[in-house]
């Protein structure tokens, strides 16, 4: 079954509680940025294959009824999983730059890569999340999390998330009825905005939000507080 993964909820006496999913190759720290009103829920430790699990068994011991998600890349297709199963505890989901499905000869690649020289690889994917306008996040992202990343972020856990990116894809009909929001940066490299058009067209009810000038981490944007309006 795999080792339980480990959460920390903060609590600030908030009546809704969010979860923060974060995605491949980070940890929860990188939603340091973000201002929340809400009580926070973040994996510390988890393996994307014992997530359900190991967060029914989170809500369960903190006696959370209900929470919001918010995910982010890999974490929004964990977070689009357990909103479809498990809907009777979900508020709100966010999906932030998500991507349908991952080509496994893509991920394949990847993991060629990562075996040849892991460090570089990684730099170049870290760079490749901000587009040419975000220096300020860039380096709010190198001063802060760049070299933990880099000594933190082994091949076995790396693999991992690369197998279930692999096997994992958002089906629209598993998500009908839910309250949605999707945010994309319009000039995201690792999930191309145009890859998210048909998804948001299959689901009516769900709301868009596309985010100009911005890569893959649209919420280390001073301005995303205003997408968090939902």
């Amino acid at each position: 079954m795999g080792k339980a993964g480990k959460f920390k909820l903060f609590d600030k006496g908030a009546l809704n509680t969010v979860l923060l999913i974060p995605g491949w190759a980070t940890d929860y720290r990188i939603f340091d940025t973000l201002d929340l009103t809400a009580n926070r829920l973040v994996p510390v430790e988890f393996s994307p294959f014992t997530f359900e699990r190991d967060l029914l068994n989170t809500m369960q011991e903190n006696n959370l009824k209900k929470i919001s998600i918010i995910g982010w890349s890999m974490g929004a297709l964990l977070a689009a999983d357990f909103s479809s199963k498990h809907r009777e505890y979900i508020n709100r989901t966010m999906l932030i730059s998500v991507k349908g499905s991952y080509e496994k000869e893509s991920i394949e690649n990847v993991k060629r890569h990562l075996r040849k020289n892991r460090a570089a690889f990684l730099y170049k994917f870290y760079k490749d999340c901000f587009s040419p306008y975000e220096r300020q996040a860039l380096t709010y992202f190198k001063k802060k999390l760049l070299k933990s990343y880099i000594n933190k972020m082994d091949i076995d856990t790396l693999s991992e998330g690369l197998n279930y990116l692999s096997e994992s894809k958002i089906e629209p009909t598993s998500l009908c009825g839910l309250k949605i929001t999707f945010v994309h940066g319009e000039e995201d490299k690792i999930a191309p905005i145009e890859d998210i058009f048909r998804l948001k067209n299959e689901l009516t009810g769900s709301k868009f939000i596309s985010i100009e000038k911005t890569g893959h981490m649209p919420f280390l944007r001073a301005d995303f507080k205003e997408a968090l309006l939902w």
